[in-house]
Formats: structure tokens, sequence, C-alpha cells
């Protein structure tokens, strides 16, 4: 079996969730999970409260995200639907949306996990984090 993966995108608007659910529906898939990674109000490393991320990309990271997913994927038979938002997101504002669908739940859990794993350090998505004093610093890869 080779990977399915339905959709793969950098996207500037907001991410849909049904959209990613209806990609990956399938009389095959068993078990679908989802991965929905948000901004939130606190970071470890900042000072005060975050309000915002603001996240840009390399041309490339598309397609680079497409790989990740079909890499996760393998020939497990899971179906895939990954997006990654840029530019500016408040708090709450979804950030990754990651659906899988598969025969069996352990396969479903096991590429939704390795596909936000390597998401972190691989996908060439920077972002700056602001805080609500207007302090902001920028995160790499792994960030």
């Amino acid at each position: 079996m080779t990977a399915d993966v339905r959709i793969a995108r950098i996207s500037e608007t907001p991410l849909a969730l049904q959209e990613h659910l209806d990609a990956v529906e399938d009389r095959s898939a068993g078990a679908v999970t989802t991965f929905v990674g948000r901004v939130r109000d606190h970071d470890p490393d900042a000072a005060g409260e975050v309000v915002a991320l603001e996240y840009t990309s390399h041309p490339d990271a598309e397609q680079i995200l497409r790989r990740i997913a079909s890499d996760a994927a393998g020939s497990t038979g899971a179906i895939v639907a990954v997006s990654h938002r840029i530019g500016r997101l408040g708090v709450g504002d979804a950030a990754v949306l990651i659906v899988v669908g598969s025969s069996h739940r352990a396969t479903a859990f096991d590429v939704c996990r390795d596909i936000i794993e390597t998401i972190k350090t691989q996908l060439p998505v920077w972002k700056r984090q602001v805080e609500a004093d207007g302090t902001t610093e920028w995160k790499g890869l792994g960030g």
C-alpha cells in the first residue's frame, strides 16, 4: 500500500476541522484520530501572557508537509489530512490540524503522533510569539 495523503496544506486562512474529517472519510476507516494544535495564552519561555503567534513558512513547506505525512503513513493504509496555518493567530486559533483515518485505532494514533512530532522538528515554519506587553520572540524549528 502507498500512503494516502488527501490534504497537506500550508494555509493563510482559518483551518476547518470538518473539511479534514471529510477528506479522510472512507469505508475502510474504522478509526479516525484528530489533533488540533491551538495557540495558548502562555509559554514556559514567556515572561508574561501570550496574546498571539505569528507564523511564517519557507516556500517549500507544503511539499515538506506532504512528505512528512506520507512518511508517517507509510504502508499502513492510513489516510491523512494535515494543515498548518501561517500568519497572525490569536489565542484559541488552530495552528495545526491533523486527521488520520485507519482500519485500527493504534495505527491512527501512531500516525497522527508521528506527524505532529515530525512537524515540530522538520517543517520549516517559524513563529514569533507576542506577549501582552508587546514583547516578541522568534522561535524556529522545534519551538
